[in-house]
C-alpha cells in the first residue's frame, strides 16, 4: 500500500471515531431531555387528578375545596419514566407538592434527575428542575 492510502485509512478511522463520540453525546442529551419532559407529563396527569379531587364535593367522594385526604392512584406512583416511587412532599388543604425522580442521571452520571411541582386549586408551578 502506498503512503497516501494509509493516510486516507487513518484519516477515515479518526473521522468515524469522532462521529461515534458526537453521536453518543447527542443521544445522551436527548435521552435526558426526553425523561424530563416525560416526568413533567406524568406529574401533570397526577396533579390534575388532585385538582379534580379538590373540586369534587365531599358528598361525591372529593375533597370539597381541600386537598386533604387525596392520594395518587397506586398504578401511577411508579411509571416507566419515574425510577423511584412518587414522593408526596406535602399535602395541605390548599396545595399538593409532588416530587418525581427520573430514570436518567444528571451530567455527573450519578444523581438522578428530579422534578418538583406544586399544584393548587387553579395553578401548577414547577418549583425545581434538577440539572
Amino acid at each position: 500500500m502506498g503512503q497516501q492510502q494509509l493516510l486516507l485509512i487513518v484519516l477515515g478511522v479518526i473521522i468515524v471515531g469522532i462521529a461515534v463520540v458526537v453521536g453518543i453525546n447527542v443521544f445522551t442529551a436527548s435521552s435526558l431531555e426526553a425523561n424530563k419532559s416525560a416526568l413533567v407529563a406524568d406529574l401533570q396527569t397526577i396533579g390534575s387528578m388532585a385538582q379534580q379531587y379538590y373540586r369534587k364535593p365531599t358528598a361525591m367522594g372529593g375533597g370539597g375545596n381541600s386537598f386533604l385526604g387525596w392520594t395518587a392512584p397506586v398504578s401511577l406512583r411508579e411509571t416507566a419514566n419515574m425510577g423511584a416511587i412518587l414522593d408526596f412532599g406535602t399535602v395541605t388543604a390548599t396545595n399538593v407538592t409532588l416530587v418525581a425522580t427520573g430514570t436518567e442521571t444528571e451530567s455527573d452520571g450519578k444523581t438522578p434527575i428530579e422534578v418538583t411541582m406544586v399544584f393548587s386549586a387553579n395553578q401548577i408551578d414547577t418549583v425545581y428542575f434538577s440539572e
